[in-house]
């Protein structure tokens, strides 16, 4: 996968949103608010001073770009009758990008990582039903090639999952 350079703001965007969004009239405003008043204190550095509309454009400039495959809310799917789980491809490493393309191109597909280990690629699909989990790792065996290991959770486990940017 390709490195991707970042601004100051989205690396902050990205870090904080991942914790929650205010949940009031103008939240993106509240989080300018909440960034000068860091700049203010000088206990953030290296940003300039922003406001509601240049987080708005920065989050859909990260969207658009790629670099966030999704901005909204994390729901439950099994809770909404619906189904996920976590899956795992070894990937010859020329054909890496290619691949990756094409799994992040599928609606299903979130959380694309590449690991340091035979099984070098890990993603999470979600889906409306447990058949359609069958139907998108066919899909992707299809189009790819290649084999998808499917691991299901068998004990949910909550654990504030966060990753800084």
């Amino acid at each position: 996968m390709k490195t991707t350079q970042i601004s100051p703001l989205e690396k902050y965007l990205i870090n904080t949103l991942q914790k929650g969004l205010p949940l009031c009239e103008s939240p993106f405003a509240l989080i300018a608010e909440q960034i000068n008043d860091q700049i203010a204190n000088n206990t953030l550095s290296n940003m300039p001073k922003c406001n509601e509309q240049q987080v708005i454009e920065t989050l859909n400039n990260l969207l658009q770009s790629g670099i966030l495959t999704r901005f909204g809310p994390m729901y439950d799917a099994a809770c909404l009758g619906g189904a996920f789980t976590l899956a795992a491809m070894d990937v010859p490493k020329s054909r890496f990008d290619k691949v990756a393309n094409i799994i992040n191109g599928l609606p299903q597909v979130a959380h694309n990582y590449e690991r340091n280990h035979q099984l070098n690629m890990w993603f999470v699909i979600g889906t409306e039903s447990q058949s359609e989990i069958s139907d998108v790792i066919s899909t992707i065996e299809m189009e790819t090639g290649l084999t998808v290991l499917n691991v299901p959770k068998l004990k949910e486990f909550y654990v504030g999952l966060y990753f800084e940017v």
